[in-house]
């Protein structure tokens, strides 16, 4: 009484478990973009182990088709479409040829990011409308061309990858953090839109902690180190788990991580503090302990060649799991087991001879 559902094993490996059948989301056809390394690669891999037929976008050819190889070998349907989704033409054209291959949208992630690890005074112009076209703009676009199909279908999941950064912009990272927010303030408008016509059409945000993703092998910088993620660092399954759950029990937004709560609610209590406490720690927590390799090649314009898969360098450091967030995805089961608790509680009382 199960289906196989497909996992990520060791790095670059490809595992499977036995889950119930009851997705769902199973014979659904979803779009991932940026699904060829990282959280997107993680999510594909997680909605096709759920029963959906999974489109992926993104520009690496070669990573694209090994994602695709991956999910087919799992025994699960699986399209790869080349496209740069800072083209909106592109994305538009990527749309139109999922329906046509695998059937209706039901469900959209935007997962496409790019970014700049420098200060500000050291990004160029150019570098900053590279990283907002294809952050920002590239899920704008997305979600325009899921919302052409949804819209007159009156139903559809968009989901939208955010980051606790959404929500805190932290030093060397003010070209992603900006793209960010700006995603944070369009997805609002887009809701209360959607909420206004009624309509059934649900949009999501995931903010998600710092992440084990070959990102940090190959995004542009200027940092003397390594780039890494702020610790505590988790593996990239945990995001697909968390957009993949969030799928299937649509939410306004849903934070994954003890960190992520930490960031976003530490920066609403005491901004400032935290200001001083960025400014103090930001730097040295964003670098590794190696030097970094001048001459090797960033994806700010052009896909690196090779294939590094879901993982990045610090598997050695990274969370598989997140107790965080599986009471999240279980709080209302937890409620409800509480209030019964509670009223037993008082039952038994009530019953004990004064």
């Amino acid at each position: 009484m199960g289906v196989l559902h497909a996992i990520a094993g060791r790095r670059g490996g490809y595992a499977t478990r036995m889950i119930g059948s009851s997705s769902p989301l199973r014979g659904k056809v979803a779009v991932v973009t940026g699904a060829s390394a990282g959280v997107g690669r993680a999510t594909a891999r997680e909605l096709a182990g759920r029963g959906v037929r999974v489109a992926l976008l993104a520009r690496g050819e070669e990573r694209l088709e090994a994602a695709r190889g991956e999910i087919e070998r799992a025994g699960e349907e699986a399209l790869a479409i080349g496209a740069d989704v800072a083209d909106p033409a592109a994305v538009e054209e990527a749309a139109a040829r999922v329906e046509r291959e695998l059937g209706e949208i039901d469900v959209w992630v935007n997962g496409a990011m790019t970014a700049v690890l420098a200060e500000v005074a050291e990004t160029t112009p150019e570098e900053f409308k590279r990283v907002t076209e294809v952050t920002y703009l590239g899920s704008v676009y997305g979600t325009m061309a899921a919302l052409r199909r949804m819209l007159p279908r009156d139903r559809g999941r968009i989901l939208q990858v955010g980051s606790a950064l959404a929500r805190r912009g932290i030093p060397l990272q003010a070209s992603y953090c900006g793209a960010k927010h700006g995603l944070q303030g369009f997805l609002d408008s887009l809701r209360a839109e959607l909420l206004h016509r009624g309509s059934q059409v649900t949009v999501t945000m995931v903010q998600l902690p710092a992440l084990n993703t070959p990102q940090f092998g190959w995004v542009r910088t200027r940092l003397a180190r390594h780039p890494q993620p702020v610790p505590p660092i988790y593996q990239p399954e945990v995001a697909g788990r968390a957009v993949a759950w969030a799928a299937e029990h649509p939410r306004r937004e849903m934070w994954v991580g003890a960190p992520t709560i930490w960031t976003i609610v530490g920066s609403a209590v005491a901004p400032g503090l935290v200001d001083r406490y960025l400014a103090r720690t930001g730097y040295d927590a964003q670098q590794a302990g190696w030097t970094l390799d001048p001459e090797r090649p960033d994806n700010l314009f052009d896909p690196p060649a090779g294939d590094p898969g879901v993982h990045g360098p610090f598997d050695d450091q990274a969370h598989k799991r997140s107790p965080q967030l599986w009471l999240n995805a279980h709080r209302r089961a937890l409620a409800l087991g509480g209030a019964a608790a509670a009223a037993a509680a008082a039952a038994a009382k009530a019953l004990v001879p004064r």
